[in-house]
């Protein structure tokens, strides 16, 4: 009895072994099948991901381009500013001098003429 007994519980043992081995079985197979779709999407959303990556890059290289271009734009708009500016003053200092030399020989015209009294005011 004792013999039969022991082979009975060899036999559950044995019998709930198998289903512990099916049982890893297929989580092995599901997770093989997870790897697998996984790795499948990776390869999907990889490129796509390297699209952006070249169309940013793009993007990048555009406005830096464009910064650049206003930048020089800007340079030239300030020297041209700046030389007409200094147009500007040099014409307005000429013109300055000569009404000072003007008024100056007005007035000492003016202090030869007796008749004439100049007061400052």
């Amino acid at each position: 009895m004792e013999k039969e007994h022991l082979q009975i519980i060899l036999e559950d043992m044995n019998g709930k072994f198998d289903l512990i081995l099916e049982g890893h079985v297929g989580l092995r197979q599901a997770i093989d099948d997870l790897d697998k779709r996984t790795t499948e999407r990776f390869d999907l959303v990889d490129p796509k991901f390297e699209a952006l990556n070249k169309k940013i890059d793009n993007v990048d290289q555009r406005l830096s381009d464009r910064i650049d271009s206003v930048e020089k734009r800007i340079d030239g708009v300030e020297k041209s500013l700046s030389d007409r500016i200094d147009g500007v003053e040099k014409s307005l200092g000429s013109k300055i001098d000569a009404i000072a030399t003007d008024l100056s020989a007005h007035r000492a015209d003016t202090e030869a003429h007796t008749i004439y009294r100049v007061r400052e005011t």
